[in-house]
């Protein structure tokens, strides 16, 4: 039988990456990871979620101010062009400090060796790990774990300068607002971002080549989005593609297809992330990725190589720190303890707008197409005790339920708190609960919570009728 250095090495600290060390190391496994940055955590905690998180923090309670009609808000647009964005970066990178002390405790107390430099197959088992210092090491493991991530999709005709032609990485670095922002696809990234500078003053148009944004969306939640957006001040050119980016000094000119001009003074390029495997030399391992760059994986995130797992941005969508730790906990479970490595049940999406929204399960497009007879129960945060002490307007919960075994199907939920809210619906779909569950409990009053009682008791009248 072989010898390995480790049962288990780990390329890219991460969510996942971390979940799946944390994992093994539970289980008493001598485990590796192995990072290229000389920082811990990954695109989600120095780059992606949560600075991104953080910023959206300022930009939520300057879009609660302006909703109410406060006198705040006035004093904060004042105060944004003279050092409010240096501050809010300032506090970000305060919160990265701190969560990266966190997680570096916990693989040590868990007894993860960490492994700083950049790795690469030699074959299957063995990595070469190269050093900061150009030293370079021979590693071997048993397992072996690919999280290292994703990046920005970066054209090569697009003049990406880190100044006023950004990606969503050096947006982030961003020093002061900008009077005009223009940014360039309808995702998740887009979007997000669109609703964090637009409640702060700056004047953002999004453009985007699709009808809707965010089109896998509850159509009903998608509008509402696009409702608000135009509240803000957003302007938005769907169906419109960019063909042409130009700097000019202190400005930027795009032209689109149809030959509009575009002049703006930063532009967010957002259109895609590619998978970050350039230096793994996968070839060595026996392992083959498609035309786009991304390499097949099982159910239980293997490759053709059943000890080499890929999980995290690498694995593709939904591409959520969340889903990453826990396809990092299973595929852990799968390789050491695979008796025991469950189904992960429905899984929760959450999209960090202004407002917020999330969902899990099916949408009314999907249960149609697979020909499903379903009630909707709706309830609204603005009839809501709770919504109308914060003054929530739009936002609402919808729950999709089969007529015949009154199964809850799907919940989709926007507005304030969405991301957390929509637990409760997970909860009770994994467990297999029908609408009366959510009907017959008892929420704390005032909360948004209570929107579960009046949808579960919308869609029991219909059941009944």
């Amino acid at each position: 039988m072989t010898e390995y250095i480790y049962d288990l090495l780990v390329i890219g600290s991460g969510p996942g990456g971390q979940s799946a060390a944390l994992q093994a190391a539970s289980l008493g496994k001598r485990v590796g990871l192995i990072e290229r940055k000389p920082y811990l955590g990954g695109v989600s905690l120095q780059t992606g979620t949560i600075p991104s998180k953080a910023l959206r923090e300022a930009a939520y309670l300057a879009s609660r101010f302006s909703s109410r009609g406060m006198r705040e808000a006035r004093q904060f647009r004042d105060q944004q062009h003279s050092g409010f964005l240096s501050e809010a970066v300032s506090r970000k990178q305060a919160v990265i400090d701190r969560h990266e002390r966190l997680l570096l405790n916990q693989l040590m107390s868990h007894g993860v060796s960490l492994l700083p430099g950049e790795a690469g197959f030699i074959d299957a088992h063995t990595l070469s790990l190269r050093k900061s210092n150009g030293e370079v090491a021979q590693l071997s493991a048993a397992v072996i774990v690919l999280a290292t991530g994703s990046r920005p999709r970066r054209p090569a005709d697009v003049p990406f300068d880190k100044e006023r032609v950004l990606d969503s990485t050096s947006i982030l670095q961003m020093r002061r607002l900008p009077q005009r922002m223009t940014i360039i696809g309808g995702g998740v990234i887009a979007c997000e971002f669109t609703t964090m500078f637009a409640p702060l003053g700056v004047a953002v148009s999004l453009i985007d080549t699709h009808d809707h944004l965010l089109a896998y969306l509850d159509a009903d939640i998608q509008q509402t989005l696009e409702h608000d957006l135009l509240d803000m001040g957003v302007q938005l050119h769907m169906k419109t593609r960019v063909k042409r980016i130009e700097r000019h000094d202190q400005r930027v000119q795009l032209e689109t297809d149809s030959g509009v001009i575009f002049e703006t003074d930063v532009v967010l390029y957002a259109l895609g992330r590619v998978p970050n495997y350039d230096s793994l030399k996968l070839d060595a391992a026996g392992i083959d990725a498609d035309d786009q760059g991304w390499v097949r994986i099982n159910e239980h995130h293997q490759t053709s190589q059943d000890h080499i797992y890929i999980i995290g941005d690498l694995a593709g969508r939904p591409s959520l720190a969340s889903t990453a730790m826990e396809q990092g906990r299973l595929a852990m479970k799968h390789a050491f303890d695979r008796k025991h490595a469950a189904p992960a049940g429905q899984l929760p999406m959450a999209i960090y707008t202004i407002p917020e929204l999330s969902y899990v399960g099916n949408t009314e497009r999907e249960l149609q197409e697979q020909g499903i007879d379903y009630v909707v129960g709706r309830a609204r945060f603005s009839e809501t005790a709770r919504g109308q002490i914060i003054g929530e307007e739009r936002g609402f919960m919808k729950l999709l339920v089969d007529r015949s075994s009154q199964a809850l199907l799907g919940v989709h939920i926007i507005g304030e708190s969405a991301s957390e809210l929509v637990h409760i619906g997970q909860m009770a779909m994994n467990c297999g609960a029908g609408v009366n569950l959510l009907a017959s409990t008892v929420y704390n009053y005032p909360t948004l919570a209570h929107c579960y009682k009046s949808a579960a008791l919308h869609c029991l009248q219909q059941l009944q009728a």
